[in-house]
This record gives C-alpha cells, structure tokens and sequence, in this order.
C-alpha cells in the first residue's frame, strides 16, 4: 500500500468519539503522518480541523457518505487504513466494511454488536482474505481490555511453559457512562432480532463468530449471567459480582481470537466476564439489582423495539447518538479489568489491564487511535480478513498501548 495517498483515514471525524480521535491523533502520531479527515459535511469537517490546533492544518478532508457506496470505495482506495467511528455499524457499517474488504484497506471499529460482526465475516470475510485486509472489530473498550489481556496471559503461559488455560475470569471495575451511540447499537441489534427472530442465537450462542465451527471446543456451559460472591473467582477478591452488560460481546470476540489463532489458548479454555458489585454490606443487593436490571432492560428494549409506539418511547428516554459528557467528567473516569487464569499445569495468573479516563470516550480514543497507527505503521502478522485486536496486533497493540499510559501486566498468582 505504499502509493496509497493517506496513511489513515478518519471516517465520522465530526461525531462525538471522532472527534476525540481526531484529537488524540494530533498528540500521538508520528511526524509526517498523512491522516485525512472523512465524513458527510466539508463544512464540519473543516470546522473540526480548525479546531484541532496547527498540526492538524494541512489534513485533508474527504467527503464520504455511509449511504453512497462510491464515495466510500473511493475513500478506501486512498488510505493505507481506515478507522471508523460511524455507528451503529448495523445500520451504517456495512458499506465500509465492503469497500475496504474489496480494496485491501486496514480496517478499525468501535462495534459491540455481534450480529454485524458475523454478517461481515459471511459476507465480506473471504475478500478480505483475498485481497489482504485487515478488517479488525471491536477496537475500544468493547473489546481490547479484554482480549489483550487473555492474549497476554497465553503469551506469559507459553514463556513458563506452564500448560493452556483452562478457567478464565476477567473481572471488571469502572467509573464511566453509557454513551448514546452504544444505547442506540443495542437497540439496533434489539430491532434486527425483532426483525428475524434466529439472529437471537448469535447473541446467545457463545461461539457465534467463530472461525470454524467444527473446531469449538466443548466445555459445557458458558453463561454471561452473574450473581456470586467474588471470593468464588479467586481468594484474593471480597465483595459480590454481578452481570457485566458488554462481557456478551467480549467472551466472544475472545474466542474468535482462540479459533483466528490456531486454538493456542487451548481446547479446554473457558472464559466469562463480570462487574464488581462492591464489597459494602449492600453489595448482594447491588449485585443483584445490576444482574436482573440488565436481563429486564434487554427484554423491554427487544419488545419496545418490536413497535412503533415503542421506539418512539425509546427516542424520547435515552441519550441521543452522538453525545457524551464533559471533558472534566471524561478525565475523571477510569477502569481496570483483572483476568485471573489457570492452566492446565495448575499455575494460576492475573492480568491487570487499566487505564484513567472514562472508558467509553477518553480511553477508548487511545484505543482506537493506536489500533489505526499499529495497522498503519508497525509489522504485523500476515493473518488478513475479519479479525481480532489480539489475532490482527496482539504484542505490537499491547506495546502501543502501554508506552501511551495505559497498564497492561500479567502477574504469577
């Protein structure tokens, strides 16, 4: 791709969590990069660029439309790597994903949806192979927290040569916000089950976007519900967990790394996620509370969704896509994700994977961002097609990750 014009174009540049990009972009890529900014209106995106300070003076804008498939393959031709911030992907992120399946580009997303995950693997996953792209999903907190962390734990397994994993638990603790994009991607997942009833098995079917389904491993059970006390996962841990709402995409996204990889992880590795509850005399209560509000909002939403009167409800109650909260409530947001693994050999590890910012914008900028630059820029795996952060840029991401001030260790337990 050395003749291509842009090393990385910024698709949705005028959005919320674009612009976030845009800006941590100015900070972190290296001198001389050619980034362009994308998206529908000249006239916003030009407003953005002023906006973004001098560095950023001479990035070009490309005019691109999620409804006009030329515009987007145009895009595609031009950049080593697109990143993308334009959802709920469902609705608008076909196209693109096409366009650079179909022009060899670098692809980045920030989806937590499933259902357009397996589409893309279905529809455009063998072109990609083909004309070796990387279309990588899930470039955010949804999902790189947690398959960097079980990538890393494999990694530290095979240096100790202590066995594959077996049972793997991440845990999560955050202070953040729900943002109106990733409301607005649920409902829009919601709206296509209504519409087809049997897409409800890929989000309840723990490998639903596996690479070879012949290949899955068989180890009973593997549920993505949650109400038990902490010390069940590890000694270490007080308090209750509960059900974690974005651990039903990452338990996926972490067994197609498994299956992209080569099943390294092993055939016997069993992995679930869950939020902490606390560990206050009120935790069971809190506990249970998130676990049954989570279950009793998913199946409001999958009704509302079904009707108009619904929907219309809908759009009056939740935050509208596109917006997000301060920059002071952004920086004084953060997360850590502890992984607690065993193996095959009986050694037991934990990843500790954390960063300061809100989860959802300030971090997931980082995330985003160096997920474009390590596509652009480092030396990466051959592997091409619909893929993970781990199976498309595990060490060289992990790497990125950590120089920009994020914690991402592995520690014998």
């Amino acid at each position: 791709m050395a003749d291509r014009e842009f090393d990385i174009a910024l698709f949705g540049a005028t959005g919320f969590v674009g612009k976030l990009t845009a800006q941590y972009l100015v900070e972190a890529a290296p001198a001389g990069a050619r980034i362009a900014l994308a998206g529908r209106s000249p006239e916003k995106l030009a407003a953005v660029r002023a906006e973004l300070g001098p560095q950023a003076a001479e990035w070009p804008l490309v005019q691109a439309d999620s409804t006009d498939q030329e515009s987007l393959n145009a895009l595609a031709a031009r950049a080593k790597v697109v990143v993308t911030t334009v959802g709920p992907y469902l609705r608008y992120g076909f196209p693109l994903a096409q366009a650079c399946a179909e022009n060899g580009t670098h692809y980045a997303d920030l989806t937590g949806e499933p259902l357009f995950i397996r589409d893309c693997i279905d529809r455009f996953g063998e072109r990609a192979v083909e004309t070796g792209a990387k279309i990588v999903n899930s470039c955010g907190y949804d999902s790189i927290p947690s398959d960097l962390s079980v990538y890393q734990l494999y990694k530290r397994t095979v240096a100790d040569n202590s066995g594959e994993l077996t049972d793997t638990t991440l845990v999560a603790w955050l202070k953040g916000g729900a943002s109106g994009g990733t409301i607005d991607s649920g409902r829009a997942m919601m709206e296509a089950i209504a519409a087809d009833p049997k897409k409800g098995a890929i989000m309840s079917h723990p490998y639903s976007l596996s690479p070879d389904k012949s290949m899955d491993p068989d180890v009973g059970r593997q549920s993505d519900q949650a109400l038990e006390k902490a010390s069940n996962i590890d000694a270490s841990l007080n308090g209750w967990v509960a059900t974690f709402i974005m651990g039903a995409h990452n338990t996926k996204i972490v067994r197609r790394s498994n299956g992209l990889l080569g099943w390294p992880y092993g055939k016997n590795f069993r992995y679930r996620e869950v939020m902490s509850a606390g560990s206050s005399a009120t935790a069971p209560l809190v506990a249970a509370g998130i676990a049954g509000g989570i279950v009793a909002t998913m199946a409001a939403g999958a009704v509302l969704s079904r009707v108009g009167a619904g929907r219309r409800l809908l759009d009056r109650i939740v935050p509208k896509p596109g917006t997000g909260p301060s920059e002071k409530t952004r920086r004084s947001g953060w997360f850590t994700m502890r992984t607690f693994a065993h193996t095959t050999s009986g050694a037991k590890y934990v990843c500790t994977f954390a960063g300061q910012g809100d989860p959802g914008y300030q971090a997931t900028a980082v995330m985003l961002g160096q997920s474009g630059l390590a596509l652009a820029f480092d030396t990466l795996p051959e592997l091409a097609g619909i893929l993970t952060p781990a199976s498309a840029m595990g060490d060289a991401l992990t790497d990125r990750l950590r120089k920009a001030g994020l914690t991402i260790e592995v520690e014998a337990a």
